[in-house]
C-alpha cells in the first residue's frame, strides 16, 4: 500500500500507536501527514499496514494485546493519588494481587474494585478483567507487583513517582546563577588538547569562589566511538549511559603517581605531545584521545591497591550487565572496526552465540574499557565534591543528550528498544527552515513499557550519579518526538508520542533520589500545554533572551519571565551574545545557504528584531550610547546580562564564552561538516585561543557575573551578629 491518501482505519491505527496524522507548523499552518509517512512510521513499529484487512487486523490486535498480560508490565502512578490496576485472568477465577516495597519488602495487599468489565474472547478463551485498588499511602520507588492464580504468579513492575520536585532550599529563597561550559573548550595548560574533568573541578571552584556562582551546566559527557574518528557532536554518542573516556585527567588517576620511572617518562612525553595542540582554535579529539588512549593503558596495565581494585570490582557490580555489554561493544569496535559488517557473524547482539566467545578472548579490552568508565565515575565524583566544597549549592549540571549514534554502543546493547528504518529530527522552524534529520534513531515506545523503563531509568540515574543538575535536551522529546523515514526528507516525517507521565514521573523520581534539580530544554516548536505541565511536576524550562517575546514581537520584560526556568542571554546552538550582536549568525546562515526567504528578508527582521531589544535596554536605563567600540560593545552584552539578571528565573545562566568577548558559534543546527560545530576552543575577540589561566584573570567575567547575582553568597554571612543569629 503506498497510497498518499490517508484512510480512516489507517488514520485510527496510527492514533492508538501515537503516531500523529496532522500538525500545525511553525508558522502556524495546518498540515496533513501522508499516508507513505504512517506506512514508514507504523512498520517501525513492527504494524502490518500492508493491506486494508492488514489494517483491520491490526487494530483488533491493540484492542486485545493488554488481555493477554496477567499484569501490565509497568503502572506508573503519583504518590498520594488514587490509582487502580487491572488484571486478567480466565472468567469467574479468584486471583490474589500484591506489591512488594522497594526498600523494605514487605508485602501488601490489594482490595479489588466493585468494577464490572465485560469479559473478552482471547485466542480462544473467555478472559476476564478484575480491577484493584492502590494504596494511596504508597511510598516513592521502584515496587513489584504480583497476581498469583492457580499457582502461578505473574509479575510487573509499580513505580511510584514523586507529585512535584522542590527547588535545594538555598536555591527556592536564593535562585542560582552559573556558568555554562562546553567543557571539551576550555582548557587548561594542563589539558591533553581537550578540557577535560580536571578543567572542569578547576574552572567550577574558580567560579564559586571568585563570581559566586552556584552550578556549572557542562555539555553531555556521553560515551563516543573508542577509537579515531571521533564524532566531534556531544549530542550524537555512542552511548548516553557511559561517558566518553577524552575527559579524563590521566595524571589524577592514582596510579599515575606510583609509576616507575620508565613508565612516568613515557606518559610525560605523550602528554608534551598532547599539550602541542594547546594552541589550535580547533579541538582535535582523534590526536588528543589517540595519545591519551596510550597513556592510559600504561596505567591501566600498573597493579591496583587491594582498596582500589575492591572499589573498582564493586563499580562492576553496581553497573551489572550494562556495563559489560558497553566494553563488549568498545572491545568489537576496537578489535574489528566501527562496520559491523566486518564483525564476526555470531555477534549482533550481546545474546548472540558468539558474543559470549568473543568478550572471552577480548577480556583484557573488554577489561580495559570497564577501568576508563571507573575511572570516570571517580573524578565526575570528584569535580561535584569541588565545587560543592567551593560552595555551590547545586554544582555540576549534566546534559543529556536526545539521542544516540545509530551504529553505536547503545544501538547494538539494546537492539529493538530502537525503532529501524527511521531517524529523529525536527520540522522546520524558524532557525532552520528546511527541517533536521539527527541520524539518531528513537526509542519505541511500545518497547520501553516492554521493559518497565528500565534502559530510560539506568540513562538517568547514571546522569545524576555524580550531579546536582540534569538538563533535557529537546525535552518536547519525552511527549513527542519527530519520526523520519529513512531515505526522507525531514519534512517528510510526523510527530510519535511518549507516555510522557511515565517518562516524566520516572526521571522526577530519580531526581529526587539523587537531590537534583531536572531543567528542560523546551524551545522551539512546543504545545503550551507541555511547558505548563512540567512546571507544575518542578521541572525547569529554558528562556533565551532572543526568544523571549510578546506575541507583536516585542522583547518580554525580565519580570515577565517565567520563574521555574534557567534563563540566560544565549544558548550553544547560537553564537555568544558579542557574536550575535554583530550578525555571526546571519553570516553563518547566509554562507551555509540555510534560508529559505531571501536573505534580505531575513537580514531585515533579525536587525528589527535586534533593535527592538536595544530598545528595551535603553528604557530601562541600561545602555545610552550604542557605539561600535569594542568596549562599547562589552558595555552592551553586560546590560543584556542585567536585562535577564532582573527576572525571577531560579536559574540564571552565563554562557563561558561571553565571559572573554568570543564570537564564534559553537554549533549551527542542521549542518554537519559544512561547519566546525563542537571543534572550537574558547577564543576572544581576536578569534585566538583562551585558556583557563587567562580566563580566570577576566574583567569581563567579574562584570557579568555581578550583572546577573542572585544574593546568594554561598549563604556566607559577613559578620559574627549574623553568624549568632543564624544559630
Amino acid at each position: 500500500m503506498n497510497d498518499s491518501v490517508l484512510s480512516p482505519d489507517l488514520a485510527e491505527l496510527a492514533r492508538r500507536h501515537g503516531v500523529a496524522t496532522e500538525y500545525w507548523d511553525w508558522q502556524g499552518e495546518h498540515v496533513t501527514v501522508s499516508a507513505d509517512a504512517i506506512h514508514s512510521v507504523l512498520a517501525a513499529l513492527e504494524v502490518d499496514t500492508s493491506t486494508p484487512e492488514a489494517v483491520s487486523a491490526a487494530i483488533a490486535e491493540t484492542e486485545v494485546a493488554p488481555w493477554r498480560r496477567r499484569v501490565p508490565p509497568v503502572r506508573v502512578v503519583t504518590v498520594g493519588e488514587s490509582a487502580t490496576v487491572a488484571v486478567h485472568v480466565p472468567h469467574g477465577d479468584a486471583v490474589r494481587v500484591w506489591v512488594e516495597l522497594e526498600e523494605t519488602g514487605e508485602h501488601r495487599d490489594l482490595a479489588q474494585v466493585d468494577r464490572w468489565v465485560d469479559p473478552r474472547q482471547v485466542d480462544g478463551a473467555l478472559v476476564g478483567e478484575a480491577t484493584f485498588a492502590l494504596p494511596q499511602d504508597l511510598p516513592t520507588g521502584w515496587h513489584t507487583l504480583s497476581a498469583e492464580h492457580d499457582g502461578e504468579v505473574a509479575s510487573g513492575r509499580l513505580v511510584v513517582t514523586p507529585a512535584r520536585l522542590q527547588l535545594p532550599t538555598r536555591v527556592a529563597a536564593h535562585g542560582a546563577a552559573g556558568l555554562m561550559n562546553q567543557l571539551y573548550s576550555v582548557r587548561s595548560r594542563r589539558s591533553w588538547g581537550v578540557g577535560d574533568l580536571g578543567d572542569v573541578a578547576e574552572l567550577g571552584a574558580w567560579a564559586a569562589r571568585t563570581l559566586d556562582t552556584n552550578f556549572m551546566l557542562i555539555n553531555p559527557v556521553h560515551a563516543a566511538e573508542p577509537m579515531a574518528p571521533l564524532e566531534a557532536s556531544p549530542y550524537l554518542p555512542t552511548s548516553r549511559r557511559f561517558v566518553n573516556p577524552v575527559y579524563v585527567r590521566v595524571e589524577d588517576v592514582p596510579e599515575y603517581a606510583e609509576l616507575p620511572a620508565a613508565d612516568r617518562a613515557r606518559v610525560v612525553a605523550l602528554a608534551d605531545r598532547a599539550r602541542a595542540l594547546n594552541v589550535s582554535d580547533e579541538i582535535d579529539r582523534d590526536t588528543a584521545w589517540t595519545l591519551k588512549e596510550q597513556a592510559l593503558r600504561i596505567l591501566f596495565g600498573r597493579p591496583m591497591s587491594i582498596r582500589r581494585a575492591a572499589l573498582f570490582e564493586a563499580y562492576c557490580e553496581r553497573e551489572g550487565r550494562g556495563l559489560v555489554d558497553f566494553a563488549t561493544w568498545w572491545a568489537l569496535v576496537r578489535t574489528y572496526g566501527a562496520d559491523e559488517g566486518d564483525w564476526p557473524s555470531d555477534v549482533s547482539t550481546p545474546g548472540a552465540p558468539g558474543t559470549v566467545r568473543v568478550r572471552e578472548e577480548l577480556g583484557e579490552e573488554v577489561s580495559f574499557a570497564m577501568w576508563l568508565q571507573w575511572v570516570l565515575d571517580t573524578q565526575l565524583a570528584t569535580a561535584q565534591r569541588e565545587l560543592t566544597d567551593a560552595g555551590m549549592s547545586i554544582g555540576v549540571v549534566q546534559d543529556l543528550a536526545v539521542g544516540v549514534h545509530p551504529r553505536g554502543a547503545d544501538r547494538w546493547a539494546l537492539g529493538d528498544v530502537f525503532a529501524s528504518g527511521i531517524t529523529v529530527g525536527a520540522p522546520p522552524d524558524p532557525y532552520n527552515q528546511r527541517g533536521q534529520d539527527w541520524s539518531q534513531p528513537p526509542w519505541r515506545p511500545d518497547r520501553l513499557e516492554a521493559l518497565a523503563y528500565a534502559p530510560f531509568r539506568d540513562m538517568v540515574r547514571a546522569a545524576l550519579r555524580h550531579s546536582g543538575g540534569l538538563r533535557i535536551d529537546h525535552v518536547i522529546g519525552l511527549f513527542r518526538l519527530w519520526w523520519v523515514p529513512a531515505g526522507g526528507l525531514p519534512l517528510d516525517g510526523t510527530y510519535v508520542r511518549y507516555d510522557h507521565d511515565a517518562l516524566i514521573g520516572i526521571l522526577m523520581l530519580e531526581a529526587q533520589r539523587a537531590g537534583a534539580i531536572i531543567v528542560g530544554e523546551d524551545l522551539g516548536t512546543v504545545e503550551p500545554w507541555v511547558r505548563d505541565h512540567l512546571a507544575e511536576r518542578g521541572i525547569l524550562g529554558t528562556s533565551i533572551l532572543w526568544f523571549e517575546n510578546t506575541d507583536d514581537g516585542t522583547p518580554r520584560a525580565p519580570e515577565a519571565y517565567r520563574r521555574l526556568c534557567l534563563a540566560s542571554v544565549t544558548t550553544h546552538d547560537l553564537p555568544p551574545t558579542a557574536g550575535y550582536l554583530t550578525g555571526e549568525h546571519m553570516r553563518i546562515r547566509e554562507d551555509l545557504d540555510l534560508f529559505t526567504r531571501p536573505v534580505e528578508v531575513e537580514r531585515a527582521e533579525d536587525e528589527a528584531a535586534r533593535e527592538r531589544m536595544l530598545r528595551a535596554l535603553r528604557m530601562r536605563g541600561l545602555v545610552s550610547d550604542l557605539g561600535g567600540e569594542e568596549v562599547e560593545l562589552e558595555d552592551l552584552v553586560e546590560a543584556l546580562h542585567r536585562y535577564v539578571g532582573a527576572s525571577p528565573a531560579a536559574l540564571v545562566g552565563i554562557a563561558v564564552p561571553d565571559l572573554v568577548g568570543d564570537r564564534r558559534a559553537m554549533n549551527q543546527p542542521g549542518t554537519h561538516l559544512e561547519y566546525p560545530n563542537w571543534r572550537l576552543s574558547l577564543a576572544g575577540p581576536d578569534r585566538r585561543p583562551v585558556m583557563f589561566e587567562d580566563l580566570v584573570s577576566s574583567g569581563l567575567a567579574r562584570r557579568l557575573a555581578a550583572s546577573v547575582d542572585r544574593g546568594d553568597h554561598h549563604g556566607t554571612p559577613d559578620t559574627l551578629d549574623e553568624v549568632l543569629d543564624r544559630s
